[in-house]
């Protein structure tokens, strides 16, 4: 990754320099608010790491300006003990992490390991080895009976799931299919493949009011993912039907899962009640502010509650782990081949 480590301490920006080089990585380096800024400006940087008290101006003047020019970056605060609660307010406002002086290295590995995985996951699409494949899986884990429309068939016929062939010139046929298999299948979920072939010969709000229409026609539940071909679409096309599926989710769950942690959480719930101390062994954290900042986002969001210190998931909760195990299925295969895009009509 790019990183810019923004620290008045030229020896603590020199150390932390030559560790995350030696790791791989691409690192600018800045003594101030001001040069950090300029670095911004003329550099292609994926996380900032900034020390929260400078001269001058602080780290957390620098993450304010970020979040409102560069909303993509990642931030990750940089402070002693004595300000642990001001790095917590900075996650409120958008940090991503904080580690604290001195730091350990293998601290610093985990905070970016964890924000590779959320580029990913942000990202929205997962490379996989085919839109049948996603349609087995689904047929497979309990999501019930799964249509797939696709240009051409599998090979051979896939249990639970039913084909229908895909006719690029007449896209308003997939309302047909779909239709007809919701009225047999009111649970069922829906996987449309080669959805790069209906954009080359039809207008892109007209492809995106296709997609809207056959989320109203799947019932509670009911998964619909997009097959394509990343790279016979164009960013504007992309971002169009990421939208158009992400506004079928409900907004509180994309928060509640926006950080690696509290992903964590849900994943170590999903064994069963526990407490909080258990949750801190689980997820690898020793520092209980940090972890009760991310709990009650997730309480917030009503993917978690608690009750006399022992933390359960709710229905809710349920439901967005298993869209996390969805979007981790995505994770193998050739990126280049086929891209998906998925989403759900669960509340």
């Amino acid at each position: 990754m790019r990183l810019l480590i923004v620290d008045d301490d030229e020896v603590f920006r020199g150390e932390l320099s030559d560790l995350l080089s030696e790791d791989g990585h691409s690192v600018v380096t800045a003594p101030s608010v001001q040069k950090a800024l300029l670095a911004l400006e003329q550099e292609d940087v994926d996380v900032l790491l900034t020390d929260l008290r400078m001269p001058r101006q602080s780290g957390m003047s620098l993450l304010r300006e970020v979040r409102e020019r560069w909303p993509r970056l990642y931030v990750v605060m940089i402070t002693g003990y004595a300000t642990v609660e001001t790095a917590v307010e900075a996650m409120r406002l958008g940090a991503f992490d904080y580690i604290q002086k001195p730091f350990q290295s293998e601290r610093v590995r985990r905070v970016l390991l964890s924000i590779q995985q959320d580029q990913v996951f942000r990202g929205q699409i997962g490379p996989v080895s085919s839109p049948g494949a996603l349609a087995r899986q689904w047929s497979q884990d309990g999501s019930g009976p799964v249509l797939l429309l696709a240009s051409t068939p599998s090979a051979h016929p896939i249990p639970g799931v039913t084909y229908e062939p895909l006719d690029p010139a007449n896209p308003y046929k997939v309302q047909e299919s779909v239709r007809a298999f919701v009225e047999k299948h009111p649970h069922g979920s829906v996987v449309i493949a080669d959805v790069h072939q209906l954009l080359s010969g039809h207008r892109l709000d007209d492809i995106v009011s296709l997609v809207e229409q056959v989320q109203g026609m799947l019932g509670r539940g009911g998964k619909l993912a997009l097959g394509l071909d990343p790279q016979r679409v164009p960013a504007p096309s992309l971002l169009a039907l990421r939208a158009v599926l992400a506004r079928a989710s409900v907004q509180s769950t994309v928060e509640g899962l926006s950080s690696p942690i509290r992903r964590s959480v849900l994943r170590r719930l999903s064994d069963g009640r526990c407490s909080f101390t258990e949750l801190m062994h689980a997820v690898g954290l020793e520092d209980s502010p940090k972890l009760s900042f991310h709990l009650h986002r997730l309480e917030e969001a009503g993917l978690i509650a608690h009750s006399q210190e022992v933390y359960a998931l709710t229905d809710k909760g349920r439901t967005c782990l298993k869209l996390l195990l969805d979007l981790d299925a995505l994770g193998t295969g050739n990126a280049k081949e086929s891209s998906l895009l998925v989403g759900t009509t669960a509340g």
